[in-house]
């Protein structure tokens, strides 16, 4: 028989963890079974969760911005809020800018409102959000023209109290003061003791690299966490656009895009809060290589949002679960490549069908996931909690 550690206490859960396991073992992040049927491409197989819904955030038309990417949903004073890129035409257009809505209960939305003008020489994408509680926290990626050809950017943020009347833009700043050199994720979440958690890609060029601050509005005090990235060739490191969740044994599990094209994730662990970081390894689930989100239902079931396709296609969009954070052992279909599927209307560049980067809030009874619809239709999907916990 095993003998047994002493028990680890950590984010309300108790586990008990081998005395003999390998430590190569105990630094697996996570499994996920074999739930999906790939074969069956436009739905893998997958049940739908009772009382799911889908609404439509914003949906243009002929004579408005026509691609739409980068959805993150947050909560603030009783209204939840969407912010999102926007351009007349083109993805990472000369015209591209962030707007934001807002909804008195997720199925009513504002017309769009223009969080950043169009730049000269510099376009904005949005960065996500995050609040205090009395001031609602906008994150802007700001991308210069890059004459060297390396792309890279700056975050700044802006600050509301009442989510309509905004502050000027400011750099996010580090635990010296200073303006962290790289573009924020748009996963800005607190850990269970209150420390904000989230990535940065940093310059030169885009590496990814976790960063948290203990300071409650998340505008400054970054600091980042110790993580070596794996070997990649120029200058975007091959993790990219990381979400998170925790597990039962408070260990902190990150998952990365792999540029490599594995179409599988890349995942790292940190055991101190996010201060170090183990190497990224390969887990064997499929990808779309595109953004995810990852998180926590309130009574710590771990969950995962991603397309997992196996291939560059970004249909379906699909919820997979677990109970410890260790086993991802079921999973929910959120849209499907069917019926579910409404055509592409306008033509540009970087277009294609499918849900793409789904960012995922806590409000009310739901998990709401936000995402762009063939790059242009702002929507989100959203399915009571009770459904999906253990």
């Amino acid at each position: 028989m095993m003998n047994l550690k002493q028990p680890i206490l950590g984010f309300g859960f108790l586990l008990c963890l081998p005395a003999d396991l390998p430590a190569q073992a105990q630094d697996v992040p996570f499994k996920v079974l074999p739930l999906f049927d790939l074969v069956q491409s436009k739905t893998l197989g997958l049940p739908v969760p009772d009382r799911l819904e889908t609404i439509s955030i914003f949906r243009p038309d002929d004579d408005e911005n026509k691609y739409n990417h980068g959805v993150v949903l947050f909560p603030f004073k009783g209204m939840l809020y969407a912010q999102w890129q926007s351009s007349s035409i083109d993805e990472d257009g000369a015209d591209t800018q962030v707007f934001y809505s807002r909804s008195p209960n997720g199925n009513e939305w504002s017309e769009p409102t223009a969080l950043t003008e169009i730049g000269d020489q510099c376009i904005t994408t949005s960065g996500g959000w995050w609040s205090n509680s009395d001031t609602l926290v906008a994150y802007i990626n700001n991308w210069p023209n890059q004459s060297d050809g390396i792309k890279s950017g700056y975050t700044t943020f802006l600050l509301s109290t009442d989510g309509m009347h905004w502050e000027p833009p400011k750099p996010v700043t580090d635990r010296t003061g200073q303006p962290v050199p790289g573009v924020i994720e748009q996963d800005l979440r607190a850990l269970p003791g209150g420390r904000l958690l989230t990535a940065f890609h940093r310059q030169p060029g885009l590496i990814a690299t976790p960063f948290f601050t203990d300071n409650p509005l998340g505008t400054s005090g970054w600091v980042a966490g110790a993580l070596q990235n794996l070997p990649s060739d120029g200058s975007m490191s091959r993790e990219i656009e990381p979400s998170w969740f925790y597990r039962q044994d408070s260990a902190i599990v990150m998952i990365f895009r792999d540029q490599h094209s594995t179409f599988k994730k890349l995942a790292s662990i940190s055991r101190d809060q996010g201060a170090t970081w183990t190497t990224p390894v390969l887990v064997n689930t499929p990808d779309s290589r595109a953004k995810q989100s990852a998180g926590n239902l309130p009574n710590g079931t771990a969950f995962m949002v991603n397309n997992p396709s196996g291939n560059k296609a970004r249909i379906p969009l699909v919820i997979t679960l677990s109970k410890d954070g260790f086993v991802f052992d079921r999973a929910f279909l959120v849209r499907s490549g069917g019926k579910d599927l409404q055509p592409q209307r306008f033509p540009g560049k970087y277009k294609r069908a499918g849900y793409s980067y789904p960012k995922s809030v806590l409000w009310g009874d739901f998990l709401y996931i936000g995402y762009a619809t063939n790059k242009e239709d702002v929507e989100l999907t959203r399915i009571p909690i009770d459904v999906l916990a253990y």
